[in-house]
């Protein structure tokens, strides 16, 4: 699975640090999710959706 996080985050002009902030995580947390080192939980997928004005359906692409 995909993520388009750091795409949705740079439209928004959001730094790492400010989204983590916003969404009570570190920044070192929203770098691994962005390179698909770590998979967020539910709620904070969630929480990501909602700070990049988004659906978690539309953050989160399947692979094809």
């Amino acid at each position: 699975m995909r993520n388009r996080i750091r795409e949705l985050r740079k439209e928004r002009k959001l730094s790492q640090d400010e989204i983590a902030k916003l969404c009570n995580v570190t920044r070192q947390t929203i770098n691994a999710i962005e390179n698909d080192k770590y998979d967020p939980s539910l709620s904070l997928a969630f929480e990501l959706a909602k700070h990049l004005d988004t659906t978690v359906d539309e953050l989160f692409l399947g692979r094809d």
